[in-house]
């Protein structure tokens, strides 16, 4: 009897997680794009975010990491020059992963570049970096280049493989299960079920687009949504993995594309939704190809001993990671011993996307003087200071990037780094405009509105060029400006 439920339970698994090898080589490439826009989208604001006197310094990186564990290529040498390298490392990698050439070498270059460049602008992340991270761990341990690639060209005579089923590819889907299950669990909340979580949360004031906020403004929609949401992403992992249909997994794969199409084009959350579309591509049946020839002796891939022994070992400190943080909910760090495995392997699985929205409006503006006596905010293409909310919120600003960094800054971990902020951004405007139009001071400023809990800031001064004394010297002039400046206004 217990064999044949050992039996029954192998086979069950073989049917759930072997992927089918077109279905991997679709993944690669996904990957590969992922790391060749991530790259680009990066150089945007390299100077800003990436070099030594920008508004992360090294230093105060590695404080707010905290972690010794925290490992970061990036942070090794304190040079513009390093981490240039390091970017262009993410970007031959994705190329690499395109095309399918030393596949298995450009992941973990990939994996080491993605992480490494995380950790440099940890402020500025989102959680769709921290799973491409985890996507392209797993990675490393599959056959990507096995079909449809410049290495299989290489690897001579012989039938190619036709799927692959090993304990990475448990992992793969596991892990993808843990993001669904982990954000939907985090929903099962009175601000999901009972609030205004969706009309928050599309308001450009949060993370919504434009689009995003005229879809929140309709209850009609809001409403049935924050019910279907969070039983819809704890329900379609489980039921890919209870039930081994192909035509199911199709279905549930069409309605996670659907999904992360639809996350795409109300929220601002960069390549967060890119990352969720490519991360379904592994589970697409072999049904949904052309039928293929199977040659005689032909069988799913596996993993050498060595390589299996790895990546259970990396599939159990995730489990148990997941397990504590998602599922049991507990607040505070892991024990030290699992928390240094989970930094040094970067599998974090604290997956609460957006689990409590509160019933709140938050903003950060620049408030730059220029020589000829305007106020403009830098960040928003020099247009004039507007009093309260900035016209467009978190959506006007020049990316994702800059919205996750304004967005933690005021946070009491992120603080240290405003005066570098308003310092960096001062000296990039002023390098790019001519004297008449520079800047003479520029402060950053956090606003928040529809506060629920007593005492919040309404009104916060995050970061201030020329750098404020510790005895307040300059403040005086700042103020009489200030009053100029209403009094203009009036």
């Amino acid at each position: 009897m217990t064999g044949r439920l050992g039996s029954s339970l192998r086979r069950h698994a073989e049917r759930v997680f072997t992927l089918d090898a077109r279905s991997l080589a679709a993944y690669r490439v996904g990957l590969g794009l992922l790391l060749l826009a991530d790259c680009l989208f990066r150089s945007r604001d390299f100077g800003l975010m990436l070099t030594p006197d920008g508004i992360m310094p090294p230093d105060m990186v590695r404080s707010y990491l905290g972690h010794p564990a925290h490992w970061s290529v990036a942070l090794v040498y304190d040079a513009a020059w390093w981490n240039g390298g390091v970017l262009a490392a993410e970007g031959l990698a994705g190329l690499l992963l395109t095309l399918g050439l030393f596949t298995r070498p450009a992941t973990i270059l990939g994996w080491i570049a993605v992480v490494s460049l995380i950790r440099r602008t940890s402020p500025a992340n989102n959680a769709g970096d921290l799973w491409l991270a985890c996507q392209l761990l797993w990675a490393a341990f599959l056959p990507l280049g096995a079909r449809w690639s410049l290495d299989s060209r290489r690897n001579g005579p012989g039938p190619p493989p036709t799927a692959a089923f090993s304990i990475a590819t448990v992992a793969a889907v596991l892990q993808l299960a843990a993001v669904y299950v982990g954000a939907g669990l985090a929903k099962c909340n009175p601000s999901w079920f009972a609030g205004d979580a969706l009309h928050h949360g599309l308001s450009v004031h949060d993370h919504g687009t434009t689009l995003g906020m005229v879809i929140g403004a309709n209850p009609w929609i809001t409403r049935p949504l924050q019910w279907i949401v969070p039983i819809a992403e704890i329900l379609m992992p489980l039921a890919l993995i209870a039930i081994p249909s192909a035509r199911l997994r199709l279905g549930i794969v069409g309605l996670a594309v659907a999904f992360h199409a639809g996350i795409g084009a109300l929220m601002s959350v960069g390549l967060f939704a890119a990352v969720g579309l490519v991360a379904w591509l592994p589970l697409i049946p072999a049904s949904a190809w052309p039928a293929q020839p199977v040659a005689s002796g032909a069988r799913p891939v596996g993993l050498g001993h060595p390589a299996t022994v790895a990546c259970g070992l990396l599939a159990a400190f995730a489990t148990l990671a997941f397990a504590i943080q998602s599922v049991a909910g507990r607040a505070g760090p892991l024990p030290e011993p699992l928390a240094t495995a989970i930094h040094l392997t970067f599998l974090r699985q604290e997956w609460r996307m957006f689990g409590t929205v509160r019933s709140q409006e938050q903003w950060v503006s620049c408030r730059g003087r220029l020589v000829n006596g305007h106020v403009i905010d830098p960040l928003r293409r020099g247009q004039p200071v507007a009093a309260g909310a900035p016209p467009g919120g978190f959506a006007s600003l020049p990316n994702h990037r800059w919205h996750r960094f304004l967005w933690r800054l005021p946070e009491p971990a992120a603080r240290p780094f405003g005066p570098a902020a308003a310092a960096a951004i001062a000296r990039d405007w002023n390098s790019r405009h001519p004297p008449d139009q520079r800047l003479v001071n520029l402060e950053i400023w956090a606003g928040l509105a529809e506060v629920v809990d007593e005492g919040t800031d309404r009104d916060a001064l995050l970061g201030a060029w020329p750098t404020r004394s510790a005895t307040g010297q300059g403040n005086l002039a700042r103020f009489l400006e200030a009053a100029a400046t209403a009094a203009e206004a009036r």
